[in-house]
């Protein structure tokens, strides 16, 4: 490790805190339905269309329609990506004539690009048309993320609201996330990145000569477009193949700023919008200091393990001072990438600058493990915001057994009805991560898939449905994920993740904005203090990590004490 490394890393995250406040009033003002400094630009465009789909602004939904809106739009688009992948060879813009994606690919790409997940088991270079990148992925990147954050607003709404059976109308929350945040901020980005270097056209490749007199064919598109939406919308399914470990799709240390940038700014400020829409800031600086200290305890373990080295390598004569520059691009070396590493499994954004599979075995396990926390550090645009406030309620739940109080938070009671679909909400990820884990590993068709026998094949596993059910996308590497088997089954997972757990979420917020909101007595337990944020981490701890430890110990804590030994498998 080194000062350079850590300056960075630390103004890196200086530029995050500058932003939150500014992006994160924005927010508030536009899911409260105030004027923005966008709204005579944009709001003309907002009400053609709400006139042309008709739909009424002012109407707002119980949270059964909101969920049931949420759920139909939800399927609408997976038919429509699923049917442009399978018909790929007869739309336009296909200049290298790919054919039409099968059946089981196809299914698990739309699933994943719908559920804001982005797992990609193909090439995009060599697999997808511009047409099917732009007018499919594109599409799904906005508005996926858009759901997120709409979703995140009826909780918050129904925390701020009292005795109130509505949370606003699913509709207009989704077309104001994409016309007010993500789109503005989209086009600002590509044009930073076009900037950078970035490609940004219809053409499908160009050909260059190399130093030894070959012609070689590099596949072009419109990458920066793609990008700017991929990480604001905390996306991460990335153009080419490597993601951004590509030159094209990352090509300078400004882009890999930028990148990480984008990927926190909305998630982040999208907490302080919550504290803002709720009235007390500081409910919101207490979420964002909770997600905080576990990503960076993340960041500084991952930047750790990374500069220590490989000791096996080490024993055959390579030299330590570099620390493990295996998977890893020179362009960034190793603070740069375990920053990368850990905001993009933080965060479910899944975009990669280095191979998560050739980090040491406790620079492996870090990314793992901040995904199977729950995805809350700060997580995805609005789904780490309700998955953050699940774990709150959970908290003062807990909080209210220890003292023998009725347990509450913002003035609304928890009670019996919230702590089941709580746990309900829980409990689908260790289930469907273990589940899916314990049976591939037994059967033999799906264990032929790993690259690599022992404890680095089931952590390529286990991996692989962490990524997918926590809707993160991004991989370990290693793992031969386009067979039937693992299209279908990390489909599942994704659907499992996003839908299995959101629907108690909404349920939740149905029951809390029908409660009265009262306000904090002397018996209140604080929930914008430092005692908070500490029992709040040990919860997260607890119920989203402590549950993972037996599968861990038998993947990459088993592959770090191994390679102390100086043992390979």
């Amino acid at each position: 490790m080194t000062l350079i490394g850590w300056l960075q890393i630390s103004f890196l995250f200086l530029a995050v805190l500058v932003a939150i406040k500014p992006l994160g009033l924005h927010m508030a003002r536009v899911f409260s339905g105030e004027p923005t400094l966008l709204t005579p630009v944009v709001g003309r465009l907002e009400r053609d269309l709400y006139s042309v789909s008709g739909i009424n602004p002012e109407k707002e939904q119980s949270w059964l329609a909101y969920t049931l809106a949420m759920l139909a739009f939800s399927l609408a688009g997976f038919l429509v990506l699923y049917a442009m992948l399978r018909l790929q060879a007869y739309l336009p813009l296909n200049p290298q004539g790919f054919p039409g994606v099968p059946s089981d690919l196809a299914f698990n790409t739309a699933v994943s690009f719908v559920t804001n997940t982005n797992w990609q088991n193909y090439g995009g270079e060599t697999t997808l048309s511009q047409f099917s990148q732009m007018a499919g992925l594109t599409v799904q990147n906005f508005v996926s993320a858009a759901t997120g954050m709409a979703l995140a607003v009826a909780l918050t709404r129904a925390l701020a609201r009292s005795k109130v059976s509505t949370l606003g109308n699913f509709w207009v929350d989704l077309t104001r996330a994409t016309l007010y945040v993500l789109l503005p901020l989209a086009i600002l980005v590509a044009l930073a990145f076009v900037a950078m270097g970035l490609p940004q056209t219809l053409d499908a490749s160009v050909t260059a000569t190399t130093l030894e007199g070959a012609n070689q064919v590099i596949a072009l598109g419109p990458v920066a477009s793609q990008e700017a939406v991929k990480q604001l919308g905390t996306n991460g399914g990335g153009f080419f193949n490597v993601n951004a470990s590509h030159p094209f799709e990352n090509p300078s240390a400004w882009s890999n700023y930028l990148d990480i940038f984008a990927m926190l700014s909305i998630s982040a400020a999208l907490v302080y919008s919550f504290g803002q829409m709720v009235g007390n800031r500081r409910q919101g600086w207490a979420l964002i200091a909770a997600m905080a200290i576990l990503l960076i305890s993340g960041v500084a373990v991952t930047y750790w393990a990374e500069a220590q080295g490989n000791t096996i390598l080490t024993a055959i004569g390579v030299d330590p001072a570099l620390g493990n520059m295996e998977g890893k691009e020179v362009r960034f070396s190793q603070a740069m990438t375990a920053l990368y590493a850990a905001v993009t499994t933080g965060l479910s954004d899944g975009g990669v600058n280095g191979m998560h599979g050739s980090f040491t075995g406790l620079g492996g396990l870090v990314p793992m493990f901040l995904m199977q926390l729950g995805e809350v550090l700060p997580g995805g645009v609005g789904s780490g915001l309700y998955g953050m406030l699940i774990f709150a309620l959970l908290s003062v739940f807990v909080a209210g057994l220890m003292v023998g109080r009725t347990p509450e938070f913002l003035g609304k009671k928890i009670e019996g009805r919230e702590m089941k679909f709580a746990m309900l909400a829980v409990l689908i990820l260790p289930l469907v991560i273990l589940g899916f884990t314990a049976v591939s590993a037994m059967l033999p068709f799906a264990v032929a898939s790993i690259g690599t026998a022992g404890p680095h094949g089931l952590s390529e596993i286990l991996y692989a449905y962490t990524s997918t059910a926590g809707n993160n996308g991004s991989a370990f590497g290693g793992l031969t994920g386009n067979t039937f088997w693992y299209n279908t089954t990390l489909g599942i997972a994704m659907l499992l993740g996003r839908f299995a757990y959101v629907v108690p979420v909404i349920a939740i917020a149905g029951s809390l904005a029908a409660k009265v909101r009262t306000p904090a007595s002397a018996g209140t337990f604080p929930t914008d203090g430092p005692l908070f944020v500490g029992l709040l981490i040990g919860i997260i701890l607890i119920l989203g990590g402590l549950q993972f430890l037996p599968a861990l110990v038998l993947g990459p804590i088993v592959e770090h004490f191994a390679m102390l030994a100086g043992q390979t498998f």
